[in-house]
């Protein structure tokens, strides 16, 4: 039962009701290595989780970060590297000791119990007294938004209302750190909405240290106080949502995060600048060798001009809500996306022909594609 239980450590208090001190902790993971037979699932992974943030983990699958969220929870432990706890060495420390509260994506709620007691599950462990942790449970269903729901069974709740029952019971020991292992990905999208913005609330209303593992990249960057991009078992990035959408620190973040284009392009002025749609436009960040590069380029800094005399055309076109996209087709047969606020994109049909052209900043390339 040890994964469907909250994995938080005895804290010496009165009468066995754990304090509400200790939640915003600091967490590091330190040069983390993990493989399994000849798979690498984390190759010198370095993280650092400040006080009180909320801080996602993203990638594609088996980049390895519900590794790492399972080592830092205690459930897997690392070939080599460390883990600490507010400067506490907790590699060696088994799960139910780690002071960890964890929520699950498959919810992991007992059947036999209802929403009250399975609340208060992991104070029953750890023998509080029967109407503390009464009390305790019915604190967090209130504050989870489910007050009227204690006396109902998994069975008897919605995917969303099992899934802040979990997050109840991961929060009923006042753990220090809170991990979450894309405790979403099994509802559905509106509910996902609301769920993700009752989670951030009550991450912030409690000061909580939260790690968030999720492949959904709009997930992390509604979120998130910093997202950490993560690719085969290494850290990729770790910024701020919109640093590491508009400055991205490598290729390999720039496409994973949002959608990037790949144009065409050759190095000039050793390596410094690039050539691409008739511009020369200043490299941001290290260059591949060369010459020939592929220039990365986010459909909202696309600029389309109709003209009929225009050697590039639009193929289709799609509507966003604020933003129509627009995908053009350059003259070396070459495919794009352009976002442009409805009112620009309605004079740009499918079949209009049109110039493209690049804004005047320092853009990043890549190796060029195969």
């Amino acid at each position: 039962m040890t994964d469907a239980a909250t994995t938080t450590a005895p804290t010496a208090v009165p009468h066995g009701v754990p304090s509400a001190s200790g939640s915003a902790a600091t967490v590091e993971l330190r040069d983390l290595r993990r493989t399994f037979g000849t798979t690498v699932a984390l190759d010198g992974l370095d993280l650092s989780v400040r006080p009180g943030e909320l801080l996602a983990l993203l990638g594609p699958s088996g980049c390895g970060k519900t590794t790492a969220l399972r080592m830092l929870a205690g459930f897997e432990h690392p070939d080599a590297g460390q883990i600490l706890v507010d400067g506490e060495d907790v590699t060696g420390v088994p799960a139910h000791r780690r002071d960890a509260g964890m929520v699950f994506q498959s919810y992991s709620l007992f059947p036999h119990l209802n929403a009250l007691d399975n609340v208060a599950f992991g104070l029953r462990m750890r023998k509080v007294r029967p109407e503390q942790r009464r009390a305790r449970a019915a604190e967090l269903l209130e504050l989870v938004g489910l007050p009227d729901k204690g006396d109902r069974y998994p069975h008897q709740l919605s995917g969303g209302q099992q899934q802040r029952i979990a997050l109840a019971r991961a929060l009923a020991l006042r753990p220090r750190v809170l991990l979450l292992d894309e405790p979403l990905s099994a509802l559905d999208a509106k509910v996902r909405l609301t769920l993700r913005e009752e989670i951030r609330r009550l991450q912030q209303e409690l000061g909580i240290t939260t790690l968030f593992v999720t492949h959904d990249q709009e997930e992390a960057l509604s979120m998130a106080d910093r997202v950490a991009v993560m690719r085969a078992g290494r850290l990729e990035q770790c910024a701020a949502p919109a640093e590491l959408y508009g400055r991205p620190a490598t290729a390999f973040v720039a496409e994973f995060v949002g959608t990037m284009n790949r144009l065409a392009g050759r190095l000039v002025d050793g390596r410094t600048a690039v050539e691409a749609l008739g511009r020369r436009l200043p490299v941001d960040g290290e260059a591949p060798e060369g010459p020939e590069v592929d220039v990365l380029i986010r459909p909202e800094a696309v600029r389309l001009a109709a003209d009929p005399e225009g050697t590039a055309r639009v193929t289709a076109a799609a509507f966003l809500g604020a933003v129509t996209r627009l995908t053009v087709q350059l003259p070396d047969g070459t495919d794009i996306k352009a976002d442009l606020p409805g009112h620009d994109a309605a004079a740009l049909a499918p079949g209009a022909r049109l110039t493209v052209s690049l804004p005047d900043r320092a853009v990043l390339v890549a190796a060029r594609a195969a």
